[in-house]
């Protein structure tokens, strides 16, 4: 019997402060606590049932009577960020913190970047995506300077107007970028960040596209395409592993749309792993601390999610979990260092607690698809011997 697995990650949904979240600045954090205890009270139904609740003490989520495999993974790498995070889901742990530049960019990086993609910059400092636009969008259209910015995160960031530079030139710039920014100065992503409107009313568009640096060694994608186990990758994951091991990469450039693609998947899909991220809790709600507009997005993974539990087949495996924090509480609008949440539905849970590696999660993938181990690789499978 061919088997699938699909490996869902709601970006950015952590649950309670790592050991060393004090070094990040971010002691105390909790992200699904505090969005919880922010609107009197999460509402999902679905993701309750499976045990949500019983993971942590979470206000409007009751523990499940008849949980899934539950628990809380950890990151075991330094970082807080989409690419280390999904990177440790998969088995590549980064061997030392990624590069950041709380002051921007230094002049060589700028003068190296401007001589590589023939382009002038403006903003050079971290920024909210945002506000940069906003702030300097303007100047931007009077003069062409691409705006760039970088965050606590590392990533290298360039926002360009539709109407100076289209999808294809942007990516162009982007991927110069990209060669610049190797060996010291190797940030996790280069992203491009398209927008459009007048002044005052800038928006982003679907555009965006990140520009990783690949792992840092073997993952268990690369695994599962050797043992011949087709990988789907649905929004940014096929960027963030810089294509290695992914065999199809579809959109999902909003969870709209991510969660569309996903359920098709589910529905059409005769084997294989999908492995689907929905940015929004991230990108559009936490670091903007609408908790308002994080909860909606919770309620629309929950029905989606529901409708999966309807239409998976006997053999499947769906994995729920998160890559970090972004939690509304902090004093900063950055991600915060956070286990993540794991629910794992597949025959033969047990409806048992896991408490384990962000790492577990690909142990588990491969032992399900290819009932296989990878020696090389962190990670146990919680999936027994199936």
């Amino acid at each position: 019997m061919s088997r699938r697995a699909f490996v869902v990650v709601a970006d950015a949904c952590g649950i309670g402060a790592l050991p060393d979240a004090a070094a990040y600045g971010d002691a105390g954090s909790n992200t699904l606590a505090h969005v919880a205890r922010a609107v009197g009270g999460l509402r999902l139904p679905v993701l309750e049932g499976l045990g949500l609740g019983s993971i942590l003490a979470l206000e409007g989520v009751a523990p499940s009577a008849a949980p899934v495999l539950h628990g809380r993974l950890a990151a075991q790498g330094p970082g807080k960020e989409s690419t280390t995070g999904h990177w440790e889901l998969m088995g590549a742990i980064a061997p030392a913190p990624l590069p950041t530049y709380p002051a921007g960019f230094p002049d060589a990086v700028m003068r190296a970047l401007e001589a590589a993609t023939g382009r002038r910059f403006i903003c050079n400092r971290p920024y909210n995506g945002i506000a940069a636009i906003d702030d300097f969008g303007a100047e931007h259209l009077r003069d062409g300077a691409l705006i760039l910015y970088t965050s606590q995160d590392s990533v290298l960031q360039i926002a360009a107007h539709i109407s100076l530079l289209g999808e294809d030139e942007m990516h162009e710039v982007c991927a110069a970028a990209r060669a610049v920014m190797t060996g010291e100065h190797a940030v996790g992503r280069v992203i491009a960040r398209p927008f459009a409107g007048e002044p005052g009313a800038f928006a982003r568009t679907e555009g965006r596209h990140d520009f990783s640096v690949p792992p840092p060694g073997r993952t268990y994608l690369d695994e599962l395409s050797a043992a011949g186990v087709p990988v789907h990758a649905v929004g940014k994951v096929a960027d963030l592993f810089a294509g290695r091991g992914i065999a199809v990469a579809h959109a999902g450039a909003t969870n709209e749309r991510a969660l569309r693609e996903t359920t098709r998947l589910v529905r059409e899909l005769d084997a294989g792993l999908v492995f689907t991220n929905l940015v929004e809790t991230d990108q559009v709600y936490g670091h903007r601390k609408d908790v308002e507009g994080f909860h909606a997005a919770l309620r629309a993974i929950d029905a989606s999610v529901g409708e999966w539990l309807g239409a998976l087949r006997p053999g499947d495996m769906l994995v729920v979990t998160a890559d970090h924090g972004c939690d509304p509480a902090a004093a900063h609008s950055d991600h915060t260092r956070e286990h993540v949440p794991l629910l794992a539905c597949f025959d033969g849970h047990g409806g048992r607690r896991h408490d384990g590696a962000l790492a577990d999660v690909g142990a588990s993938v491969l032992r399900w698809l290819a009932a296989a181990d990878a020696p090389g690789l962190p990670g146990i499978s919680f999936a027994g011997d199936h």
